[in-house]
């Protein structure tokens, strides 16, 4: 039969094959141990239809003296058809030929190979298991001579089964007869059983086997009962001096390891009297008697017995029986059988949770326990399958029983079974009405996430909803939502991080409760790797920085560390970076930055305030005499004509003159400005070769003055009626014709800037407004779509902050243009004249003299006018 065994689901024996029938099981292994025990041939085997295991009990008549025995096999065939109970052999399928017959029934293993497995328990816990054992074969005997009204015939080891939650199943139906059967095989056929007449009774060995028709129904079964209490027990293949002849009644010394209650009903059991012998349901009685006696009660003190009535009885019984029986339960389920609490306590607890049997708050945790001794193999189907189907569960004890045990069996969830199954149901968590079920919805999915739920729930579905929590009313739901996105960052697709990280997290550091804005810089810095160095400096450092100041010292003493962590990896990220990306050579622009000279000549970094402050009042002195001595200056003052070149305002400002070598070298007598603003750096013996007095200094053509005095006497009138006239028209309008700012108002300059409110103690948790300034340095206002800092009811909405743009410097408004020309400067462009002999020279400077003059006079008159008017 080896090839059966190799051609898996095609596996038919050649009988079988004649017949053109085909086995529905697939055979496997042979149980070595059951070999020559019995007339059939124990197999492990599959279900075809289902693979579920199963065993196979194969006879096959190849041989004359088995051909003797088909009788038997059929017998068995058709009995084990016919009679079913919860202790006898559960039949399933079976193929019958003439000379081959395949029993397929649940997956059993035989008791004369688990007694020699069971030595390595301990004492009680052996001795509960066999009378726990041998409960379920009388009750199943009873069956079969009270209502069955038929005698087995072949009790013993071999004829008893165990399940695979080790329930004692009895089997062995060769020989079961009704003596009213004409076709009874007992009476005629009983001894062709293996060791028949070892385990057959006096009266039997006396008078052969027909003799049993004149006794009662049970009295073989009787004996053959108390043999298999001796056998159970002292696990030995010798039988008892009591079954030999003459039948001595039991010693005392002889009991062994049988239970001393048990000892009085086994004597009972033994009587060679088949008249007075003790039938299966007279020991049942005695074994589960409750009131006190002589050997009574050894099954209802039974804790197994106990436990497998009050699961039977479990939905119909009271509170307190409920009570009791999980009182039991957790107390013994370290020491209860492995396989009886895998495959009878689990499967019937589980039941009564899931169709509300008990209170899911006292049954899951039973359940998680007793299910660690249960193979990875068989959790799915033992534990997980009832566990399933609690999630849709509307009962919110369910639920939350669920929750709060989910980190015991969600290593056991496969990617299918969640995204199927339990998700569509768990989400409605975060809507319930309940907090404290949100609040557990949301600490459960960071036990499920990183497995078992797929890249659409985990990037859309999941997000949506933790938005949502992250605006809850309950403080402690917001922060531990900032938790679950802090740990469920890195496992975020990369522009779901780029969308949602920053804003959630600001969010949480604008919220009114003091752990959830810790939670969002820890969120912040547990995610730092998901952030781009950029990133760091442009978003996450920007909308973290102002809880450097927030009203709590938690708050402070981690944003601190917090800055300080991000701050080292952009130190780190700097280091890498080339020192300038700018071309050799190129020329700053108007305000433009530099490295502080010191005296030593060196560019060095400042290291407080008050340096800074020199430097940057050095480096703005710097850069703008630069710009306006190389090129914009200069290229202003020659579009200024000749004809009005003299007559620019000279007491607004007026540069340092150039040295009186540079002026007399020029090829123009026309006074101009060609010197830059002497700079910080400069020298004191720089500066005396610059100019000849502090006086001359600071007045336009100073190297002129020295070569024409009469002019400086002329310009000096001018200037002094001009002044007088503007002193005069200050009684009128003090600040001038001219729209000027007070740059000293600073309030009201800046009245149009609101302070935004401290996030950390906003009153509004949801949105706190913030003002600043927006792409074109005008105010914001909290809620336009510009500012950086608004929230969103939805992460999706958030953009990142955009890159402004810088507007082009624009040289003069309208205004400005008219208050400038008011103020002297001529709009008419300059033209540069060739050299001039000295008697155009005269000529120009003689028509620039009257031109003053008229001047002068117009002054007088406007100043006498204004005098009259007063």
């Amino acid at each position: 039969m080896d090839y059966l065994r190799t051609l898996g689901s095609a596996a038919v024996s050649s009988l079988v094959q004649k017949s053109g029938l085909n086995l529905p099981f697939s055979l496997g292994a042979e149980n070595a141990g059951f070999r020559d025990r019995s007339i059939w041939t124990l197999y492990e085997g599959t279900k075809r239809d289902d693979g579920s295991p199963v065993s196979i009990f194969e006879f096959t008549a190849n041989t004359p003296a088995k051909r003797n025995l088909l009788p038997l096999a059929k017998n068995a065939l058709r009995k084990l058809r016919t009679i079913r109970h919860p202790d006898v052999l559960k039949f399933l399928d079976g193929v019958e030929t003439d000379t081959s017959i395949h029993i397929m029934t649940e997956r059993v293993r035989p008791l004369c190979t688990a007694l020699e497995e069971a030595s390595n328990k301990n004492a009680q816990e052996l001795e509960d298991w066999i009378l726990w054992g041998l409960h379920r074969i009388s009750i199943a005997l009873t069956f079969i001579n009270e209502s069955c009204a038929s005698t087995h015939g072949n009790v013993c080891t071999n004829s008893v089964f165990l399940s695979p939650s080790g329930e004692w199943k009895l089997g062995g139906f060769e020989v079961l007869s009704n003596p009213k059967d004409d076709a009874a095989v007992l009476y005629t056929m009983g001894s062709l059983i293996p060791d028949a007449n070892k385990h057959s009774s006096p009266e039997v060995k006396k008078g052969g086997w027909s003799v049993l028709k004149e006794h009662n129904l049970s009295a073989l079964d009787s004996y053959s009962l108390g043999l298999l209490i001796h056998f159970a027990f002292n696990r030995t293949d010798t039988l008892p001096s009591t079954a030999l002849p003459p039948h001595p009644p039991p010693a005392a010394s002889s009991r062994g390891s049988i239970p001393l209650p048990v000892f009085s009903a086994y004597k009972r059991l033994l009587n060679p009297n088949p008249k007075a012998r003790l039938t299966p349901k007279h020991f049942l009685e005695i074994g589960m008697a409750e009131t006190a006696g002589e050997g009574s009660g050894f099954f209802a003190n039974n804790r197994l017995v106990k436990v497998c009535a009050g699961l039977d009885n479990f939905n119909i019984a009271g509170e307190a029986d409920k009570n009791n029986l999980l009182k039991v339960l957790k107390e013994s389920a370290s020491s209860l059988p492995p396989e009886f609490a895998s495959f009878r306590v689990l499967p019937a607890l589980a039941s009564a949770l899931e169709f509300g049997g008990a209170s899911a708050a006292q049954l899951l945790p039973l359940v998680l326990q007793l299910g660690k001794n249960v193979a990875p193999q068989d959790y799915s189907s033992v534990i997980m399958v009832h566990l399933v189907k609690l999630f849709a569960s509307p009962d919110r004890g369910t639920r939350m029983a669920l929750l709060d045990h989910l980190s015991e069996f969600a290593d056991k969830l496969d990617k299918k079974t969640v995204t199927e199954k339990i998700w569509p149901n768990l989400q409605t968590g975060f809507t319930d009405t309940v907090a404290i079920i949100r609040e557990a919805t949301v600490k459960a999915i960071i036990l499920i996430s990183d497995k078992v739920l797929s890249d659409r729930i985990l990037n859309n579905d999941l997000l949506r909803h933790l938005a949502k929590m992250q605006a809850d009313l309950e403080p402690s739901i917001r922060t531990n939502t900032c938790i679950l996105l802090g740990r469920l960052g890195p496992t975020l697709g990369y522009h779901t991080k780029k969308k949602v990280l920053v804003p959630a997290f600001t969010r949480a550091l604008k919220d009114p409760f003091v752990h959830c804005r810790v939670a969002g810089l820890m969120a912040l810095m547990a995610t730092i790797d998901c952030f781009e160095t950029e990133e760091l400096a442009t978003r996450v450092i920007p909308n973290m920085a102002f809880t450097l100041v927030d009203k709590e010292k938690l708050v402070r003493d981690q944003a601190f560390k917090c800055m300080q962590l991000f701050v080292k990896k952009l130190e780190d990220h700097a280091a890498t970076m080339p020192e300038t990306a700018e071309p050799e050579g190129e020329v700053f622009p108007i305000g433009g930055l530099q490295a502080v000279n010191t005296p030593g000549g060196t560019n060095t970094l400042v290291n407080s305030a008050a340096g800074a402050a020199t430097a940057l009042a050095g480096w703005a002195m710097s850069s703008l005499g630069k710009k306006l001595a190389t090129a914009d200056l200069q290229s202003t003052m020659s579009a200024v004509p000749q004809a009005a070149a003299a007559d620019i305002d000279r007491t607004t400002s007026a540069p340092p003159t150039e040295t009186a070598s540079s002026t007399m070298s020029r090829p123009s007598p026309y006074p101009t400005f060609a010197t830059s603003l002497s700079t910080p750096g400069q020298t004191s013996s720089t500066r005396s070769t610059t100019s000849g007095s502090k006086g001359k200094g600071m007045q336009l053509g100073a190297g002129k003055l020295a070569t024409a005095p009469h002019l400086a006497a002329e310009w000096a009138e001018e200037a002094a009626a001009e002044a007088e006239a503007e002193e005069e028209a200050m009684h009128h309008n003090p600040w001038g014709n001219d729209d000027l700012m007070d740059v000293n108002a600073d309030q009201d300059d800046w009245s149009a800037f609101e302070t935004a409110p401290s996030p950390a103690h906003a009153p509004a948790p949801a949105h706190v407004p913030v003002i600043g300034l927006g792409f074109n340095g005008a105010a914001t206002h909290p809620k336009s779509p510009s500012s950086s800092n608004r929230d969103s009811d939805d992460w999706g909405s958030m953009a990142p902050l955009r890159k402004s743009s810088t507007a082009p410097i624009r040289s003069s408004t309208p205004s400005e243009s008219t208050s400038a020309q008011s103020r002297g400067a001529s709009p008419a462009p300059v033209q540069h004249h060739p050299t001039m002999t000295k008697e155009e020279k005269a000529a120009e400077m003689a028509r620039r003299k009257e031109e003053r003059k008229q001047r002068i006079a117009a002054l007088k008159e406007q100043k006498k006018n204004a005098s009259l008017k007063t």
